[in-house]
C-alpha cells in the first residue's frame, strides 16, 4: 500500500475555482488549487484498507478505542458497519446495519446513525465486537432515506433525508432532545452531507443536485433561518459534494467534486486535497486527532494533518 503523493495528484488535474481562476478559458491551463496549509508538510495519502465492490460511508472516530468506525455498502443492498483494527485489516461490527450510511460520535460516548433503509435514527453503545445496545431515537417509514446525521454540544441532532428520485422533497430534520422532530430545511434539491460550526449557530449542508454546499443561521431553538449559497468551486468534476468534517479551528472539509475542499468559517476557499476514488465522507481522528480519514469508493485512506478535528477543541465536532 504506497502513499499517493498529493502534490503528483494536484499536476495530474486541472482546476478552475473562485481563488485561482483565469480570464481567459484559452490560455494555457491554470495551476491546480494549492494544498490547504493544513495539511502535514509532505503528508500523503495512506491506503488503511480497501475491498473491492464496496462504498465506504460514515467515518466516525472513537476516541475511547482509538479505533475507526465507517459503513459499508456491497452489491444487493448490503450494508455493514466495519472497525478499523489496523493498517488493511478490519472487524464486521455490525453485519447487517439496514443501510446505516452516516454515523456521529454522540455527546453520551455512544455512536449515532442515520439508517437509510430502515427509516430510523438509531443510537448504538459501542461493544467490542457489536453493537450492545441499540436505541431507536426516531423511525418515520415516510422518510426516504436517512443520509447523514450530526449533533449539536447541547445535544440536538441534525439529520438529512434526500429525495434521490424525484428531487422535489428532500429535506433536513431536528431532532431535539426532547424527542419531537421538525423539518427546518425544504429548499435543497438533494440534501446530503451536514454539521454545524462549532459554536452550534450555523448548519451546513451539502446540496448533491446543484453540486454546491450552502448555510443555515441556526436560531436559539434550534431551527433554521434563511439559506444561503457558501461554497461553489468552478471546477470541470461534477461529482456529487457528500459528506463533511470541521477542524479546531472552525474549517470546513467538504467531499466532492474531485476530492476534499478546505473552506473557512466565512466560505472562502482554503485549498484542495486531490483524490483519484470518489471521496463519500471525511473525519478526523488518531490519539491527538491530527489524522483527517476518507472514506472512498473501495478504499478507505489516512492523511496526516497540523490541526486537530473540532472535537479535540472541547466542541461537540465529528472527530
Amino acid at each position: 500500500m504506497l502513499p499517493i503523493r498529493l502534490t503528483t495528484l494536484l499536476l495530474a488535474l486541472t482546476f478552475v475555482s473562485p481563488a485561482w481562476a483565469i480570464a481567459d478559458l484559452n490560455e494555457v491551463a491554470p495551476p491546480a488549487p494549492p494544498l490547504p496549509e493544513t495539511v502535514a508538510e509532505g503528508a500523503a495519502l495512506e491506503l488503511v484498507y480497501e475491498e473491492a465492490k464496496q462504498f465506504f460511508e460514515g467515518p466516525t472516530w472513537s476516541p475511547k478505542e482509538n479505533k475507526l468506525y465507517f459503513t459499508a455498502f456491497g452489491p444487493q443492498k448490503a450494508a455493514r458497519i466495519l472497525r478499523l483494527e489496523s493498517k488493511g485489516e478490519a472487524q464486521v461490527w455490525l453485519a447487517a446495519s439496514e443501510g446505516v450510511n452516516g454515523t456521529w460520535p454522540a455527546k453520551d460516548g455512544r455512536m449515532l446513525g442515520a439508517q437509510a433503509y430502515g427509516h430510523r435514527v438509531l443510537s448504538f453503545a459501542l461493544g467490542k465486537a457489536a453493537p450492545e445496545d441499540t436505541v431507536i431515537l426516531y423511525a418515520n417509514p415516510e422518510l426516504h432515506q436517512p443520509n447523514d446525521i450530526c449533533q449539536t454540544a447541547d445535544g440536538r441532532i441534525y439529520f438529512s433525508d434526500p429525495d434521490f428520485k424525484k428531487k422535489e422533497s428532500s429535506a433536513v430534520y431536528l431532532l431535539r432532545t426532547d424527542g419531537t422532530v421538525h423539518k427546518i430545511v425544504t429548499d435543497m434539491a438533494i440534501t446530503n452531507g451536514l454539521i454545524t460550526s462549532l459554536d452550534g449557530k450555523t448548519l451546513y449542508v451539502a446540496d448533491s443536485h446543484k453540486k454546491h454546499w450552502r448555510s443555515y443561521p441556526l436560531k436559539e431553538d434550534g431551527t433554521a433561518g434563511e439559506g444561503k449559497l457558501f461554497f461553489e468551486p468552478k471546477t470541470e468534476n461534477t461529482k456529487d459534494p457528500d459528506g463533511m468534517s470541521i477542524d479546531e479551528r472552525g474549517n470546513l472539509y467538504f467531499t466532492g467534486r474531485g476530492g476534499v475542499w478546505a473552506v473557512s468559517a466565512e466560505g472562502t476557499g482554503l485549498g484542495f486535497i486531490p483524490v483519484p476514488e470518489f471521496v463519500s465522507n471525511v473525519t478526523f481522528g488518531g490519539a491527538d486527532g491530527k489524522v483527517l480519514y476518507l472514506t472512498c469508493s473501495a478504499k478507505v485512506y489516512a492523511l496526516a494533518m497540523r490541526v486537530r478535528g473540532g472535537a479535540w477543541s472541547g466542541a461537540a465536532d465529528k472527530p
